[in-house]
C-alpha cells in the first residue's frame, strides 16, 4: 500500500510540515492516543495516504492499542540502526502506515535535542509521501514534546471537562503560542456528555486564551462519551473496525472531514 520512499530519493520534496498534524494534550488520560489512531483511520477511509507516528517518546503505546508487535520501532531509528522510512509498517486492517515507538521504555524521553532535530527533519522528509501525517505527541509540555511539534502544520489540543485537563491544555497552548506565534492550534473536547456540553467546555478554554493570550484557537470538534471506545481499546483494535457506527466514530469522522478539506484546498 503506502510504499515508503527512501529519504535520499525524496530530498527535494520536503513538505515544510503543512500536511503534518500533531495531537497533543496538557495531561494524560484524555484520549489523545485513541484520537490519533481513530483520526488516522478515518482519514485513510477517505482515501488519503496516511502515516501515524508515535511521538510519545516516554510512554509509547500505539502498537499496544492496535495489538501490533512491530519488528522495528523508533528506538532503532534513534540508535542509528535504521532510517526512519525503514521503520514504517502498514496496519492492514486500517490501510494506513505506522511508525511505532518503543513500548514500555521511557529511555527515548532523554534523546538529545540534536538527535530530535534530525528525527524531525527526517519525518518532514518522509511526510512528502503522504497526504496526512498524524503525530501522537507525549502529554505535557516537556522538551521532547515541544521539539517534535515544531514543524507541524496544525496542532490539535485534546481536553475534557475536568478542571485539571483544561488548566493543562491552556498551559500547552500558552507555551506553544509563546514559542511559535501564529501556530495553527485547534481544540478537540473529548468524552463530552453531549455536543452542547462539549461546546460549553470549549468556551471556558477559549475565554482563558482570549483573556490572557489574545488568541482564539477554533474548536475542530466535540467527541461524545461512548462506552464502545473503552471496548475497542480493550480489544486492541480500531473503533472504526469494531464499532464503525457509534457516536464517537461519527464525531471523529467529522473532524477528519475538516482536515481533509485542508488537503483539498491546497
Amino acid at each position: 500500500m503506502n510504499s515508503a520512499p527512501t529519504l535520499a530519493a525524496r530530498a527535494s520534496s520536503i513538505t515544510n510540515g503543512q500536511n503534518m498534524v500533531a495531537i497533543a494534550s496538557g495531561k494524560g488520560g484524555v484520549g489523545k492516543t485513541w484520537l490519533a489512531i481513530t483520526l488516522t483511520h478515518a482519514l485513510a477511509k477517505q482515501k488519503l495516504r496516511t502515516l501515524l507516528f508515535d511521538g510519545d517518546l516516554g510512554l509509547a503505546n500505539l502498537d499496544i492499542q492496535l495489538g501490533l508487535m512491530p519488528k522495528h520501532d523508533l528506538g532503532s531509528v534513534i540508535a542509528g540502526r535504521l532510517t526512519l522510512n525503514q521503520a514504517v509498517l502498514t496496519y492492514e486492517e486500517g490501510n494506513f502506515d505506522i511508525i511505532a515507538g518503543r513500548s514500555g521504555s521511557g529511555g527515548l524521553a532523554n534523546v538529545p535535542v540534536s538527535r530530535l532535530q534530525i528525527l524531525g527533519d527526517d519525518l518532514n522528509l518522509l511526510a512528502a509521501a503522504y497526504d496526512k501525517v498524524i503525530i501522537d505527541l507525549g502529554a505535557g509540555v516537556e522538551r521532547t514534546v515541544r521539539q517534535l511539534a515544531q514543524s507541524v502544520g496544525t496542532c490539535i489540543v485534546v481536553a475534557t471537562d475536568e478542571p485539571t485537563s483544561l488548566t493543562d491544555a491552556y498551559a500547552f497552548i500558552k507555551v506553544t503560542h509563546v514559542e511559535r506565534p501564529g501556530e495553527d492550534i485547534r481544540i478537540v473536547i473529548n468524552m463530552a456528555n453531549s455536543t452542547r456540553e462539549g461546546e460549553r467546555t470549549y468556551n471556558t478554554l477559549l475565554k482563558a486564551c482570549e483573556g490572557f493570550l489574545k488568541i482564539s484557537p477554533p474548536l475542530i470538534g466535540v467527541i461524545r462519551r461512548d462506552n464502545k471506545v473503552r471496548e475497542s481499546i480493550k480489544s486492541q483494535s480500531s473503533i472504526l473496525t469494531r464499532f464503525p457506527n457509534t457516536e464517537a466514530t461519527t464525531d471523529v469522522e467529522r473532524i477528519a472531514e475538516k482536515l481533509k478539506e485542508r488537503v483539498s484546498s491546497k
